[in-house]
């Protein structure tokens, strides 16, 4: 059932290392993106699939993890992610695609948790080193990376307090809550 996938769909940080991810695995979670709508059916979005130990450690050193841990670097040496997906958009194909960004990330996660994987969106990335060292032209820029891997941590929702902040933090038995708004907050019935 789709909401089972969706609540099991969390943004997941830490993973275990020592599971590999497959370019084949990647490559199917691709073919789900490739099926979703595309405005205009432009069908800008491009991917790079990063598995291999020596590209995956680039990518890792070109990421900031987590906007509101802030005393976090990100994950340790054995909870590195083990695979990446680049999301590029052609520009030669369209401009703007966001949207079509949106849609692609969301599908290929939910694909990921469905074949017992998860992953991070990470949008905080030195695009331009990541470019360079996969060689991508200039018409191939990065929108976002999204780590994948099989996950070593456990996410939990949680309703937002009476402080009303939609921080995420880590208890200190390595629990992530996420606050998220009740239905009741987010519904305008006129």
């Amino acid at each position: 059932m789709i909401k089972d996938l969706v609540l099991k769909n969390r943004s997941y940080r830490k993973f275990h290392n020592d599971k590999k991810v497959s370019i084949q695995e990647l490559s199917n979670l691709i073919e789900l993106a490739r099926l979703t709508p595309s405005s205009k059916n432009q069908q800008p979005l491009k991917y790079v699939l990063a598995t291999k130990e020596h590209d995956t450690n680039f990518v890792f050193s070109q990421l900031k993890w987590a906007w509101y841990l802030k005393d976090w670097d990100g994950p340790s040496e054995d909870e590195k992610p083990p695979a990446y997906i680049i999301m590029c958009i052609d520009t030669n194909l369209n401009e703007n695609a966001m949207i079509d960004a949106g849609i692609s990330a969301q599908t290929i996660l939910l694909g990921a948790v469905e074949n017992q994987l998860g992953g991070c969106i990470i949008r905080t990335v030195n695009r331009y080193a990541i470019s360079k060292y996969f060689n991508l032209p200039p018409n191939i820029e990065i929108i976002q990376v999204i780590a994948i891997g099989h996950p070593n941590q456990d996410v939990e929702i949680t309703d937002i307090d009476s402080t009303g902040s939609i921080n995420y933090f880590e208890n200190n038995v390595g629990v992530h809550f996420v606050p998220k708004r009740k239905l009741e907050d987010i519904l305008i019935i006129p």
